[in-house]
């Protein structure tokens, strides 16, 4: 029978866990704590790739939908303020906007469709004069070498003629994709404006009741971060459509409105969008103008882009988008490479929509500095909603922050302590005095 431990004799207890931290320098064990989270986080971003991407039928409209939602949103809310039937002011936004998108269609078609002849015949030109050139100039081509090149492309589409019909078929069936998307990106808009907000509620109906009101308050924060950026961007594609549009249409460019609405539709992807709508613009300056027209066109287009990226965008996008050059630039590069043009569109907003979201989640701001309400309480702060809507307000990354804000620890709602005045006690979450 094992004897008792002496009274006075205190019993030694091997704590293997602090033994083994104690032959890991600190550093070390940082650095490996700091690891596995980070292939945790990537593995996480990876997983939520390939579920995007396998039902991107399904989540890219409802990621456009969210977009449209947040340009139309302001006027359907003042509408409605103003006394007309929130489903009246959705109906007459829908259909005013899908009339907008067919005329402009309508135009830019017949634009192109005219000017397309005026091309072919400039493109030809140049085709000659390049041969010209290639048989005259300093590389002395072979005049049979050149005139063969037209016909070795003519029989390599008769070779491959299979799979120019393949591709063909493979485009009809995107266009049926893209025609069904359409139509259910319109339905999800008209949803979203009329009942955004009831929506996003039952969503967040997951979450735990303990963090539940954070995450929808993070949620509107994110999404008047969307309003801004939307706002913002419409503006920056508009003036670059202009300025390049205009250019071209002055140095008789064929094609030059339609380029210009290219240029405004690539302007939506920052950064990339326009520098590649504007390049395609010179070329179509080279091959039907020449080099000095093409010079011109650059200077146009390096001058537009200099006016976007040192006044439009820190302007009116550094009000919204508060992210470095570097992350939208590495986003966008992310977003192409995982889901080509659809990617890059979406990247941004995606990126601006989780940095707001997730400084609402991690900040507050007393609601006395805001002029809101208290609508409720989440382990004694108050979440706080605005006196305006956040999409009225002149800088709407502010006015979000408003709607994710909360009183400090202690000021609960409907106690004894006024909204925005603290108590003598002290704070016990955080086991010190109040300042």
């Amino acid at each position: 029978m094992r004897e008792a431990e002496p009274a006075g004799r205190p019993q030694q207890v091997l704590d293997l866990a602090s033994f083994d931290r104690s032959k890991v320098h600190p550093q070390v064990r940082a650095a490996a704590e700091w690891a596995w989270r980070i292939l945790l986080l990537l593995a996480a971003a990876y997983v939520a790739g390939r579920l995007f991407l396998r039902f991107d039928e399904v989540l890219v409209p409802v990621a456009l939908a969210i977009l449209i939602s947040a340009m139309l949103v302001p006027v359907v809310d003042a509408m409605d303020r103003r006394g007309v039937p929130r489903s009246l002011a959705v109906l007459l936004n829908i259909v005013l906007g899908l009339g907008l998108i067919a005329a402009v269609l309508a135009f830019v078609v017949r634009e192109f469709m005219r000017g397309l002849p005026q091309l072919v015949e400039e493109v030809e030109q140049t085709i000659e004069q390049t041969k010209q050139w290639l048989v005259e100039g300093p590389l002395d081509f072979d005049q049979s070498q050149v005139q063969n090149v037209g016909s070795d492309l003519l029989k390599f589409l008769q070779n491959n003629q299979d799979k120019v019909t393949s591709g063909a078929l493979a485009t009809a069936t995107t266009a049926t994709e893209i025609i069904t998307g359409a139509l259910l990106t319109v339905f999800l808009v008209i949803f979203f404006l009329y009942g955004g907000a009831q929506i996003w509620r039952f969503t967040v109906g997951v979450i735990p009741s303990g963090s539940r009101d954070r995450v929808w308050s993070a949620g509107i924060a994110g999404f008047g971060t969307l309003v801004g950026y939307v706002r913002a961007t419409v503006v920056v594609a508009f003036v670059d459509a202009c300025g390049i549009g205009v250019g071209l249409a002055i140095l008789q460019v064929p094609l030059a409105l339609p380029l210009g609405a290219l240029v405004f539709l690539g302007a939506f992807i920052p950064i990339v969008g326009a520098l590649l709508s504007g390049t395609l613009a010179v070329f179509v300056a080279l091959i039907t103008k020449g080099w000095i027209a093409a010079i011109i066109a650059l200077a146009i287009v390096v001058g537009v882009m200099q006016l976007e990226s040192h006044v439009l965008q820190p302007f009116l996008l550094g009000r919204s988008v508060r992210l470095h050059p570097v992350a939208v630039v590495l986003a966008i590069t992310a977003g192409m490479v995982s889901a080509g043009i659809i990617g890059g569109l979406l990247a941004v907003p995606l990126i601006a929509f989780l940095n707001t979201a997730v400084r609402h989640l991690r900040g507050a701001v007393p609601p006395e500095e805001t002029g809101g309400k208290v609508l409720g309480s989440v382990d004694g702060v108050g979440v706080v909603e605005p006196a305006e809507p956040v999409w009225d307000a002149p800088d709407p990354d502010a006015a979000a922050k408003a709607l994710a804000t909360a009183k400090e620890a202690g000021e609960k709602t409907g106690g004894d302590t006024a909204p925005g005045e603290a108590d003598d006690g002290p704070d016990e979450r955080k086991g010190r005095p109040r300042p």
